[in-house]
């Protein structure tokens, strides 16, 4: 009877064990498309997109964009046509998940502003409410600079 109850007991230990073992604590999220330090041509999205391009040189606030997990919103520098600074103002940071999502991702998209001169950036995995949020308000500094 003491051989089937420490049996049972220690089957029971091991699942618990099992269900309570966590896989990955990592989620931060990775850009998709190009390839640090070069590489392919990237996907990119479908958004409509129009070049900075013109005499509207200044800084200029995109419209903020309304995402499943607060607004984002944009703002942009031009000069002599192109954009020469990206950075999002106002981002999701709620919770803790907000502030691990967004801080790899924010950094990542603004980048891409600057790389592609348009709203066309890639999507960062993990971060797509963000990512189209951005892309939306980014849009919209784009054109108040043409304006």
């Amino acid at each position: 009877m003491r051989r089937i109850a420490i049996a049972v007991a220690a089957k029971v230990s091991v699942v618990v064990l099992l269900f309570s073992y966590r896989t990955s604590t990592d989620q931060t999220p990775v850009a998709t498309g190009r390839p640090l330090g070069g590489g392919s041509q990237p996907t990119r999205t479908t958004s409509p997109a129009t070049p900075a391009s013109g005499d509207g040189n200044g800084t200029f606030t995109g419209d903020a964009a309304d995402t499943r997990y607060g607004p984002v919103q944009v703002r942009i520098t031009v000069a002599g046509g192109r954009i020469t600074d990206a950075q999002a103002v106002e981002y999701p940071r709620e919770s803790g998940r907000d502030v691990r999502i967004n801080s790899a991702a924010v950094p990542a998209l603004n980048e891409e502003a600057l790389q592609a001169q348009s709203a066309q950036i890639d999507t960062v995995s993990g971060a797509t409410y963000t990512s189209e949020g951005y892309q939306q308000s980014l849009q919209s500094a784009i054109d108040a600079a043409h304006r």
